[in-house]
């Protein structure tokens, strides 16, 4: 996209603005595909929970994905999508057998990290296809905010525990049909992932009738010029060899699954902003613009990077500014960043904001949420509306106290 694009969806829809550019979606995922294309069986399950709206899913449907969902209401959404019950795999961590039994009765397919539900879900529904996710006790991201493979995670069920695994799933005669897990994201070493699939592969010996390996995902993408990211092409060379001859030593043509979220929509993501003041203190000049963590806050919750444009006077000179927030806490996008010159009434764009970003936005200080475009085929969708004070009141019951 250009930014002449971006400045004219910001005058005819207001910002701040999200906005999705639907060629990048394509493209990512034709990278990937064509890394893996010596599979026979390959599956990308597009991690919802990345940006889950209705249209973007729809357009990963289009494109050939299936899902990976961790709620229930976003199985619900997938299903809103179109995507059939098969196309869906659901797994979630920490939620009640209440919720797992709803989700199995939708017919998705279920994966279960917790050896307490494997074994009374295997109790009650023997016949049901299981997929078990494990925890392989490798950290293949360089952040353990966001890697979830290592050994103190919350996520999956130990490679320590195989042998009380082993025995559930013999004393409920459960139909596992296939074996999960993943490191976490910011995947940069191709061995150390190569590692924990070996340890995947493993695990997998140990059931006869599996139909597929799901390999997680956390493939990382660039954040900023000259960044580093995961070698796609590398990783489906290598893995692929691995996988067939994996495939050969246990006598079936299983399928392979990724589930890649942030590597699909990240890149894909800009949000637009617009400058309220430049603030000079005697020390920072701050560019406060009309958001806040309430819209963005995967900065100040984990330190992430997001590149600053100024797209009103891309030409200007460069100085130091801090880009800080409208939200009563300190909401720092970016400290002492070198942009072209800012003054009030100047539209930025953050880059890299396709993924985590509007999924986790809230309305702290009753903010609204902010609307989201998908740029296709050359022209700007409205696929959200900005929210309204209506529906800040929606669901608040009042109490009459007279």
């Amino acid at each position: 996209m250009k930014n002449s694009d971006l400045i004219d969806i910001a005058q005819e829809f207001g910002n701040p603005i999200y906005v999705y550019d639907s060629e990048k979606i394509k493209f990512q995922y034709e990278r990937l595909t064509s890394a893996f294309k010596d599979i026979g069986s390959l599956r990308i399950n597009y991690a919802t929970k990345a940006l889950s709206n209705l249209s973007v899913l729809k357009y990963m449907k289009l494109l050939g994905a299936g899902l990976d969902t961790v709620s229930i209401q976003e199985v619900r959404l997938g299903l809103a999508a179109g995507f059939e019950p098969q196309a869906i795999i659901y797994t979630p961590n920490g939620v009640s057998l209440k919720e797992i039994e709803a989700v199995a009765q939708m017919g998705v397919q279920i994966n279960i990290d917790n050896l307490s539900l494997l074994e009374q879900f295997g109790a009650r529904h023997p016949n049901t296809p299981v997929c078990i996710r494990i925890n392989p006790h490798v950290m293949a991201g360089g952040n353990s905010n966001i890697s979830v493979g290592h050994i103190d995670s919350k996520f999956g069920i130990s490679i320590h525990q195989i042998p009380h695994l082993l025995r559930i799933v013999e004393n409920t005669a459960m139909n596992i049909n296939g074996i999960h897990m993943h490191t976490g994201s910011d995947i940069l070493d191709i061995d150390v992932f190569l590692h924990a699939a070996e340890i995947l592969f493993d695990t997998a010996k140990h059931f006869k009738n599996l139909a597929f390996l799901d390999f997680g995902s956390g493939f990382k993408v660039p954040y900023h010029d000259n960044d580093i990211e995961t070698n796609i092409e590398e990783l489906g060379e290598k893995l692929s060899s691995r996988f067939i001859s994996f495939c050969e030593e246990y006598g079936s043509d299983l399928q392979l699954i990724f589930e890649p979220g942030k590597f699909l929509v990240s890149q894909a993501g800009y949000f637009v902003t617009q400058v309220n003041v430049v603030k000079q203190t005697t020390s920072t000049v701050f560019a406060q613009v009309d958001s806040g963590f309430n819209h963005l806050i995967r900065p100040m919750l984990y330190g992430s990077h997001h590149h600053i444009e100024n797209i009103s006077n891309p030409e200007g000179k460069e100085r130091f500014y801090s880009v800080v927030g409208y939200i009563c806490e300190t909401d720092t996008f970016g400290s002492n960043r070198k942009i072209a010159e800012i003054k009030e009434g100047d539209l930025l764009v953050f880059k890299n904001c396709g993924a985590y970003c509007f999924s986790m936005a809230s309305n702290y200080n009753s903010r609204y949420r902010p609307a989201e475009i998908l740029w296709h085929e050359g022209k700007a969708h409205l696929i959200r509306k900005t929210e309204s004070f209506e529906d800040i009141l929606q669901n608040q019951v009042e109490i009459n106290f007279s």
